[in-house]
């Protein structure tokens, strides 16, 4: 009853073959969010796969329905073994996004997994079946071995995830006391590297908004009223311009941090930020001058404009545009409230004279808040040293990943300790056809989880009743 046989149990489980076939079950269903048609799979998902598994493990399961009507059901599992123990948290979400069938290489089907060397071919391979499913092999991989976890164990899976996680706040704000643990430890988005583990412990948010100029109503000549009357291309190119530099640093101060904790910037030190084989190339010029790559995407905020328009780019013609629009996001660190980017970018375009360019939330109101645990969180530190045990490699930590994620519904709803340990890696195509998992990964993964488990049940921890007085303090 050791930690390296439980590691071993989890390495034959992955070796002979049966964790690729639990994935493929699972890859199997059709469980997008993004196709209306496809809900029953949503259901599915929950009550035919993952309802048997974890009850296997000596959960109990409930399926809730989602307080959103655009959303889709959520699963609590939950494990108690004594009040007395730390409880873990865990999250995971079974929707995918949707297959785009016909556009994957050599016309393979989404929704059956197929190995092709090292990568892992399948829909939610890496997004997010494929590392929940690492999860729960390495939870009953220590349950196997030890005859218990050593931990109360909590388990939230959405179904919502591909559309925003609508409902997830509510619903964590409504279900408070059922959610309640001590840290919350899982698996999404991608390591720095593909050969090196990585530890990050929150999410930068995003907030999409839009940039509109409506100067009047049609298009004019331009040769009979240029040089005579605005255009509003003109005027939203300008209007940019006054925001975001011609090298991606913001110009807007209220938009920007105003300090990169000393904590951040010393893990950041030594982290180098690649593009891999099929990415593009890191462009040091680009963004905020005086920062490094790394701490330009985990440190910093960006102003990225997604899309624009104006006039009829299919049909040009030699007209005036009366109207123009661009499509912008904002990715921020916890260091800016959001709740003032908009009203910041009011004020400071009125200051330039462009009172006629709108400023408005995008209709359907996006926004995901940033969050971070700080690299010298003693959960951190402690997550670092198992994950060097197991490996012998130091792992790279991020204060948070560049992209979003929903955690800050946990850190700030359910006031945890937030760590994520991914299992996919940055060229996984994850939302476009040929997504994969790369087996490496999955495998090294397994071992990292099952070393992670069985740690937690050993009882050599952080203070983990902080996190219970925060909840009562609530």
């Amino acid at each position: 009853m050791t930690r390296d046989a439980a590691i071993e149990r989890a390495t034959d489980h992955f070796d002979s073959g049966a964790f690729f076939q639990e994935l493929s079950r699972r890859v199997g269903i059709r469980s997008t969010a993004q196709v209306s048609e496809l809900r029953p799979e949503l259901d599915r998902y929950l009550v035919e796969e993952m309802t048997p598994t974890l009850e296997s493990l000596g959960f109990s399961v409930e399926i809730h329905p989602n307080p959103d009507p655009r959303g889709g059901p959520l699963l609590l599992a939950e494990r108690l073994e004594n009040p007395n123990l730390p409880t873990l948290f865990s999250y995971g979400h079974g929707d995918v996004v949707r297959g785009f069938e016909g556009d994957w290489r050599e016309d393979r089907d989404p929704w059956t997994m197929v190995k092709d060397g090292e990568r892992w071919y399948g829909r939610g391979t890496a997004d997010n079946k494929g590392q929940h499913s690492v999860n729960l092999a390495a939870l009953a991989s220590v349950l196997a071995v030890r005859g218990r976890l050593g931990f109360n164990c909590k388990i939230l899976l959405e179904m919502s995830e591909e559309v925003g996680s609508v409902g997830l706040a509510a619903f964590a704000a409504e279900h408070r006391q059922a959610l309640r643990a001590d840290l919350l430890l899982a698996s999404d988005g991608p390591r720095l590297a593909p050969d090196k583990p990585t530890l990050f412990m929150g999410s930068r948010g995003a907030l999409n908004f839009e940039l509109s100029v409506d100067l009047r109503e049609g298009a004019h000549h331009s040769g009979n009223w240029g040089g005579l009357i605005s255009n509003a291309g003109t005027r939203l190119a300008n209007a940019l311009a006054a925001l975001v530099g011609p090298k991606g640093e913001i110009l807007v101060p209220e938009l920007r941090p105003e300090t990169i904790p000393p904590s951040v910037r010393e893990v950041l030190a030594s982290v180098q930020v690649q593009g891999g084989e099929s990415g593009p190339a890191v462009e040091e010029d680009w963004g905020q001058p005086g920062l490094t790559p790394a701490e330009r995407v985990f440190a910093w905020n960006a102003f990225e404009v997604l899309a624009i328009k104006a006039g009829n780019p299919d049909q040009v013609a030699n007209a005036i545009p009366p109207k123009a629009i661009a499509w912008c996001q904002i990715r921020f660190t916890v260091d800016r409230d959001p709740d003032g980017f908009l009203p910041a970018i009011r004020a400071y375009l009125d200051s330039m004279g462009f009172h006629d360019v709108a400023v408005g939330q995008r209709h359907d109101g996006f926004m995901m808040r940033a969050s971070r645990l700080l690299p010298d969180h003693p959960w951190v530190q402690w997550a670092r040293r198992s994950l060097r045990q197991t490996t012998g490699v130091e792992p790279t930590i991020l204060p948070n990943l560049g992209g979003s994620l929903p955690n800050d519904v946990f850190a700030e709803t359910l006031g945890l300790a937030t760590i994520w340990v991914p299992h996919s890696y940055a060229a996984c195509s994850q939302h476009a056809p040929n997504e994969h998992a790369l087996e490496p990964i999955l495998r090294e993964g397994l071992q990292i989880m099952t070393g992670l488990f069985w740690d937690l049940g050993e009882g050599d921890v952080p203070e983990w009743r902080t996190a219970e007085a925060l909840h009562d303090d609530k």
